[in-house]
């Protein structure tokens, strides 16, 4: 048995085609229009929606980038919506089930090749939503210390304290211990110093809190104390604690070293000795001899009288 398939044929088949899907289109045409109608009015609508949120959240956000992007993100959805909304309409509702599956296996398969890059995107949106610290503040995280200068969707730029411009991946300073010095506005400055064990601690801790709470700058100065922290080899150790505003017209630094130089002043004012380190040698194994009688020991040895050495020489 045999099938000859001529060009006669074949268009006949192609014209057939073209005339199903004519119907269809024609059938179907009151529901494209509506499909399209709809899918544009999404399309606008997300527009003018990305503009607004844009605008407020800029007002939120420290940086443009997480507001750009979470703006971008809404828009998307919003046009994706109004897809799915219009291939429903026109019957195609297991083509709208197929491209949601298609689209969480790609979500899945990126999030995976990017695992790092997205951490620190979802962990930049939502320091940028929680705000632990803002453009301008003195934070610590690691080895990390200073000035936050500005805020990625990624990373966060630090200035540390000798110039240098450190990037910290957002994801660091969202896992890990972050100190943020500039958010209570406040800092304690802690000095330790030494007295002799002959000076009066009470005394030296009187004229020390006199001598810090004249300096300009100090704050809480009823909490201005001296503490007692403990015997040292040669001296009895204070600790001088005091506030400061931070960040404030003066560094911490600049602070420090006029405390050091009033403490210093003070203390010699009142006759309050800061001591060197001491050294007590003992040369007797079992204790209590001292160099002095050493040396008497010895030239009493090496120097004997003159009648003894006759006698010894007889």
């Amino acid at each position: 048995m045999s099938f000859t398939f001529t060009p006669q044929d074949f268009w006949s088949l192609i014209n057939e085609k073209l005339v199903h899907w004519a119907e269809l289109t024609i059938k179907n045409l009151p529901n494209l229009v509506i499909a399209t109608l709809i899918f544009i009015v999404f399309v606008i609508l997300s527009k003018f929606l990305a503009r607004w949120l844009l605008t407020l959240l800029k007002r939120l956000f420290e940086s443009n980038q997480i507001a750009g992007l979470i703006a971008g993100i809404c828009r998307v959805i919003l046009v994706a919506i109004g897809f799915f909304f219009a291939l429903d309409i026109m019957g195609l509702s297991k083509a709208v089930a197929s491209l949601l599956a298609g689209a969480g296996i790609i979500g899945l398969a990126v999030g995976f090749a990017f695992q790092d890059m997205t951490e620190n995107m979802i962990a930049g949106v939502v320091m940028g939503i929680r705000k632990p610290f803002r453009v301008g503040d003195v934070v610590e995280a690691g080895d990390t210390f200073g000035t936050v200068r500005r805020i990625n969707l990624r990373n966060t730029l630090i200035e540390n304290f000798y110039g240098q411009l450190a990037i910290v991946p957002n994801k660091i300073l969202f896992k890990n211990e972050l100190i943020n010095y500039s958010r209570l506005a406040t800092r304690r400055i802690e000095i330790e110093v030494g007295i002799s064990y002959a000076d009066d601690i009470e005394q030296a801790e009187s004229v020390i809190v006199e001598a810090i709470n004249e300096l300009d700058g100090v704050i809480k100065q009823h909490e201005t104390d001296v503490y007692a922290c403990g015997f040292g080899d040669s001296s009895v150790n204070l600790l001088v604690w005091f506030w400061i505003d931070y960040p404030g017209e003066i560094g911490f630094m600049q602070m420090r070293h006029k405390a050091i130089i009033a403490i210093h002043r003070t203390l010699e004012e009142n006759d309050i000795l800061i001591p060197f380190p001491i050294r007590t040698l003992d040369f007797n194994a079992k204790g209590g001899a001292n160099l002095e009688d050493m040396q008497i020991n010895m030239r009493q040895r090496t120097h004997k009288p003159q009648g003894e050495k006759e006698v010894q020489s007889r």
